[in-house]
This record gives structure tokens, C-alpha cells and sequence, in this order.
């Protein structure tokens, strides 16, 4: 496997240390924080050590405090409810003896029901566009350090945006980034629902900064966080496989930017959807 794939497999692969209580291990990826989507990953790889037979639906998070990159984390996993055929577990994730995060996530058997989903956007395929992995020095000088190596970051997803002269009003609150993993993974569906998590954190709140400005200099000029964040997984799918990402933002007001995503496989069909509120403060 691919290394920056093993490491963030090995990242989720948390150790358990008592009854209902794991840790984990934190990574430097550039951002100011630890990044959110691995407190996220990790939280859902916790409570699915909790559950057998089960698969997540839905998780609903606050991220409470900045978390540090050089001190591991751990995730306290409360058994809230085990019905005949929901599942529901809180999780709460420590540092530095306070909490920084917390979720609930709700599991299901599987069953049959009604189906139906909406379409994918037209949009260009993703062999078709270019990874942000080949952005170049000249793109960010601009940026901050921080930002910086957060955009040179060697990730371990393929990340390519449709670029908005492809899909049309660059100045809306909309965007289209295929994704996938750079290797192929294990046939786990708790891992990829796990990496899922993750790579959904990708992203998805700087849509609400469409509207206002997409230099490099603005964006220096911007202190962004996440502050909360929802999932609901509706099918079956694979991360080592293209995902497309289409994300909108309704609102931004109060320094909080709102952002809304849905996850398509490469055939069209809608897997996941997901939403975001963020800090998004002006810096004086």
C-alpha cells in the first residue's frame, strides 16, 4: 500500500487502552490545528470497535477546542442505546486532560426499504481535471506559511477539482472536486466509512468563500475552523474508488459560514451527504 495511505489506516487502527476508551495518534498535515477530519475518522473508527453488525447512518459533531498536532488523543465511547435495530454511541475525544470533540453516531442493520436519490451534476469526468497535488510554488506564494505546507501536503487522496470555468458562475457558492484514495484498501466497510469521514472534511467549508474573494490575498486575511459537523451515509461505496464531491454553501453571516456537500460514485449514485458550519473571521 501506497505509505501516505498505510499511515492514515494505520492512524484509524487506534489502540485500546481500557474498556470503551482508545487512542490515537495525531499527524501535522499544515494545518493550524489537528486536522478535523482525523478527529472525525478516528471517533467513527471508536465507535464502530463498540458495535458488530451494524453500520453507521449518521454522525452528528462539535469540534470544541483547537486540537494539538504533537499529543495523541483520546476517545471515550458511551454506550447510549442498543435497540433491535439502531445502534447509538457518543463519543468524546481528550486532550491534554479537556475535551475537543464530541459525537454521537447512530448505527443500523441492514434492511430493505423505499429508494430513490437525486441526480449527479454534469460535470467533467475526473480524468479530465487537474489534481491539486500539482498546484505549484507561484499558485501560494502569497499564502501563509501554515497554508502553505497544508497545500503541498503529500495527501493521501487524489484531489481534483472541477475548475469553475468548467462548471460555470465562479463567483457562486458552488463547487465540484472529485476524490479517491491513492491505493487500493482492504474490502472493510467500517475502514472506508472511516476514511469517508475523513476526506469529507476536505474542502467543504471554504465553498462558503466563493462569493467573497478567491485570491491568495484575501485568503490570508481569513481565520477558518470548523465547528460542526453532520454526516448521513445512504448506499454502499469505496474510497479507492472516484467519489465526486458537490458542494454549496446558503449562507454565510455572523463570521459562521454554513456549507452542504453530497458524495456520488463515478456511475451517479448518491452515496453520502454531509454539512458544515465554520468559523469564517475577518482578521483585523
Amino acid at each position: 500500500m501506497d505509505p501516505r495511505l498505510a499511515d492514515l489506516v494505520g492512524l484509524l487502527d487506534l489502540e485500546n487502552i481500557e474498556v470503551n476508551i482508545f487512542r490515537g495518534e495525531s499527524r501535522d498535515i499544515g494545518s493550524p490545528q489537528v486536522f478535523g477530519g482525523q478527529v472525525l475518522g478516528q471517533a467513527l473508527a471508536a465507535a464502530n470497535r463498540t458495535v458488530e453488525n451494524r453500520w453507521v447512518h449518521s454522525l452528528h459533531a462539535y469540534f470544541l477546542r483547537r486540537g494539538d498536532v504533537d499529543a495523541p488523543i483520546v476517545y471515550q465511547v458511551e454506550h447510549a442505546r442498543d435497540g433491535r435495530s439502531f445502534t447509538n454511541r457518543r463519543v468524546t475525544a481528550i486532550q491534554h486532560g479537556r475535551q475537543i470533540f464530541n459525537m454521537t453516531a447512530s448505527f443500523q442493520i441492514d434492511e430493505e426499504g423505499l429508494d430513490h436519490r437525486v441526480a449527479m451534476p454534469d460535470v467533467p469526468e475526473p480524468d479530465d481535471c487537474k489534481d491539486i497535488a500539482e498546484v505549484s510554488e507561484a499558485d501560494i506564494q502569497d499564502f501563509p506559511k501554515k497554508v502553505q505546507l497544508f497545500m503541498q501536503h503529500r495527501r493521501p487522496f487524489h484531489v481534483r477539482p472541477v475548475r469553475p470555468n468548467e462548471n460555470g458562475g465562479a463567483m457562486q457558492p458552488v463547487k465540484h472536486v472529485w476524490m479517491k484514495a491513492v491505493d487500493l484498501l482492504p474490502d472493510s466497510r467500517a475502514l472506508h466509512q472511516a476514511l469517508l469521514a475523513y476526506v469529507s472534511d476536505y474542502e467543504l467549508l471554504a465553498t462558503a468563500t466563493i462569493p467573497h474573494g478567491q485570491s491568495s490575498s484575501f485568503r490570508r486575511f481569513l481565520q477558518m475552523a470548523s465547528l460542526d459537523h453532520a454526516m448521513w451515509f445512504h448506499r454502499g461505496f469505496r474510497v479507492d474508488e472516484w467519489l465526486l464531491f458537490s458542494y454549496d454553501s446558503p449562507s454565510a453571516s455572523s463570521s459562521r459560514g454554513l456549507a452542504r456537500g453530497q458524495v456520488f460514485t463515478e456511475a451517479g449514485t448518491l452515496v453520502a451527504s454531509t454539512a458544515q458550519e465554520g468559523l469564517i473571521r475577518l482578521r483585523r
